[in-house]
């Protein structure tokens, strides 16, 4: 139906314009909540009245007369209503509806995806740093990240996804100073242990499982990295890279058992390496952005925005994260991405406009508002109806890992794309692993499980081929359970295109939800295999319609489809 759509929004483009001159270009449709309220709808007519002078529903008398009367309109559309102030509620004729089967039978995966468009986009997140376990929040983060990834692929940008993580710093030094002492027998409670509130120490079994690796000489492998271990107790040096690439090893596999894998892995130690830090300074400094004060180096960035200027060199000479993280954003724009989104934690909300300032005050020529920011809350578990704290694995905190072995890959992607992201969210394990439709992930899949049993019983009984429905009579999807299904798979490309714009892939979980719903109520209301081969063709086309945009839609969540339940 995108095509009819779009002749119809062509010929509400061309009588707005006629009406009044550069009103064409804000044509519009919205989809009504309520069915009574018909297919389409726009305000168009209220929104020119004024500018005109005019009253809205004389104005929509006169704009309905005009759409009926062209071709578009007349071919499609079955009647046009004009609704309260003004509104223009457009009801389709069923041949309208029903062209939404043949497109996405034929585009199969590819429905409601735009052709390229030749720009870069980089998404940034994890970004976990090597110094532990991978935890829920990064859990919440990567699902986020990879289904924002997948989403802005279907609007044809050419995507990246990257981790950047800080390989260098105190929390490395704490990292290589806890394996030390558990490699010399050392452990927490012991004397020889950091103690208080604030120790510089990991307490979490992981540090022994490295300590223990490490004494054996074990060689690991991550994505970006190898390294052996010497075993020598006193080489700090030896330790610290060992447990840097142990921890990288284990995030590999929590980000493998999540099926997920970055394109590039991003050094914070390269900035200093390559120099970017040191010419990130040189560039502010040459802006005359720049302040001495107190012998520290300072930012104008209140000049760009930020509530108060910054330091970027300490009197003693170090850098804040402040300036690394200017340095990398000007690494991102120099890679020819256009556009760049940081998936954070709500902790990292401060940073946004300091980074933006920076980039301002750098005159690298980045656009304003460079990056975009994504940011989520942590998230809360639930197991046998109490909240679930600590994990002994990690000390203080409940894993990626744990999730995904308590219940599946797949629900805790669901379950964590289900909310906006700047939403708190409390992950109900006893409800992820229910095989009810209680449990939304399970509803879903259901829906498409169900699907491809009717299409194999079709298959095995009539031997019937897929692609022969593509040429299926569809005249008999004309109930109205039959057209609330073709409308909700109609409305999956412009769902798509607003959740990427929003940044916003839990509209593809409740999108989902009510399609499946709407598969549901179908099912229940006609029986597909029925004698009448017109009538079973139509059917079986609507349903293998429905499977295929339930397939799409759980792909860009990074969910599987199964074919049997």
């Amino acid at each position: 139906m995108q095509q009819i759509k779009q002749q119809l929004l062509d010929a509400l483009a061309a009588e707005l314009e006629s009406l009044s001159p550069g009103a064409g270009s804000k044509a519009a449709f919205e989809s009504p909540k309520q069915a009574a309220h018909g297919d389409l709808a726009t305000n168009a007519a209220m929104q020119l009245a004024k500018p005109l002078g005019q009253n809205p529903r004389a104005l929509a008398e006169t704009l309905k007369t005009q759409l009926l009367a062209t071709p578009a309109f007349a071919q499609w559309v079955a009647a046009v209503e004009i609704a309260g102030p003004g509104f223009l509620n457009i009801r389709l004729k069923p041949e309208a509806k029903q062209q939404t089967v043949r497109e996405v039978l034929a585009a199969g995966k590819g429905y409601g995806v735009q052709p390229a468009t030749g720009q870069k986009l980089m998404v940034e997140f994890v970004s976990a740093n090597p110094t532990g376990p991978l935890h829920v929040g990064h859990g919440r983060q990567a699902a986020l990240g990879d289904a924002i990834c997948n989403l802005l692929a279907t609007q044809g940008w050419d995507v990246t996804r990257e981790f950047y993580y800080n390989d260098a710093g105190v929390q490395i030094e704490t990292l290589a100073n806890s394996v030390q002492l558990r490699a010399k027998g050392i452990k927490p409670g012991d004397a020889g242990w950091p103690s208080g509130e604030n120790a510089a120490a990991y307490n979490g079994d992981y540090i022994q499982d490295i300590a223990d690796d490490f004494l054996a000489q074990q060689s690991v492998r991550a994505d970006d990295r190898e390294f052996t271990a010497n075993g020598n107790v006193d080489d700090i040096d030896n330790i610290r890279a060992f447990a840097v690439a142990y921890l990288r090893n284990e995030q590999d596999k929590d980000l493998q058992a999540f099926r997920l894998k970055f394109d590039n892995y991003y050094l914070e130690s390269s900035l200093y390496t390559d120099g970017r830090v040191e010419d990130t300074v040189k560039r502010l400094i040459a802006s005359g952005n720049t302040f001495e004060k107190d012998g520290a180096l300072w930012l104008k960035t209140t000049d760009f925005g930020d509530d108060k200027d910054r330091v970027m060199r300490k009197s003693d000479g170090t850098y804040t994260y402040f300036l690394p993280d200017v340095a990398y954003h000007i690494t991102k724009f120099e890679r020819g991405f256009a556009k760049a989104i940081n998936v954070q934690g709500t902790d990292h909300h401060g940073t946004i406009a300091r980074v933006r300032a920076g980039l301002q005050a750098a005159n690298a020529g980045i656009p304003q508002g460079y990056p975009d920011y994504v940011l989520h809350t942590m998230v809360r578990v639930v197991r046998g109806g109490e909240e679930v704290k600590i994990s002994k694995r990690a000390g203080s905190y409940i894993t990626l890992r744990d999730l995904i072995d308590w219940t599946s890959a797949d629900a805790v992607r669901f379950f964590l794309l289900s909310r906006k992201p700047d939403t708190e969210y409390t992950f109900d394990v006893d409800l992820a692993v229910q095989k009810n439709n209680e449990n939304p992930v399970y509803y879903v899949q259901y829906a498409h499980a169900r699907i491809c049993s009717v299409l194999a019983q079709w298959q095995e009984k009539n031997g019937g081929k897929p692609e022969s429905l593509l040429d299926a009579d569809l005249s008999p999807l004309n109930s109205p359970a039959a057209e609330a299904l073709l409308l909700k798979i109609a409305q999956y490309p412009d769902m798509l295109r607003a959740a990427a714009s929003d940044f916003a892939p839990h509209d593809v979980t409740f999108y989902l939800r009510e399609l499946a719903s709407s598969y549901h109520s179908y099912y229940d209301a006609e029986r597909i295999l029925v004698d009448d081969v017109p009538t079973r063709d139509a059917r079986l086309a609507l349903v293998a319609a429905t499977a295929q945009v339930l397939r799409n839609g759980l792909g860009i969540l990074g969910v599987t489809a199964p074919e049997k339940m």
